[in-house]
């Protein structure tokens, strides 16, 4: 299983040639994902652990590359991500341990702006 990822992860990289695009895109599909459980709560709550284990398991490896030795990303930037990403694993937690719909707003919300901060290019 966790090969199939990692294969499916190389092909979409290879179709983008800008890792930070792609970053964007599956922060965006989290995000959407969160949202369409979050506007059919009662439908859809039991996808709930789902969407948030894969939000869960997108920051734990932004948290692994921006930690590691050899990030190329200047230190503030790492120390920002590093405790951006500790803030979702804890938020995921107290959203697991009382679901609550409106929850949900803040991962959204965080997925979503560092996705567009991901896809803006700095001036020429």
């Amino acid at each position: 299983m966790q090969q199939q990822a990692a294969q499916a992860y190389q092909q979409t990289a290879k179709q983008t040639a800008d890792p930070s695009e792609l970053e964007a895109q599956l922060l965006s599909k989290a995000a959407r994902d969160m949202k369409e459980v979050q506007n059919n709560w009662e439908n859809s709550s039991a996808d709930l652990d789902r969407v948030l284990t894969y939000n869960r398991k997108l920051w734990t490896i932004f948290l692994e590359a921006v930690t590691s030795e050899n990030s190329p990303l200047p230190r503030e930037i790492r120390q920002n991500v590093a405790n951006l990403g500790i803030f979702i694993m804890n938020e995921t937690l107290r959203i697991q341990s009382a679901p609550a719909p409106e929850k949900l707003e803040v991962l959204i919300n965080i997925n979503r702006q560092v996705a567009l901060g991901l896809l803006e290019k700095p001036d020429s």
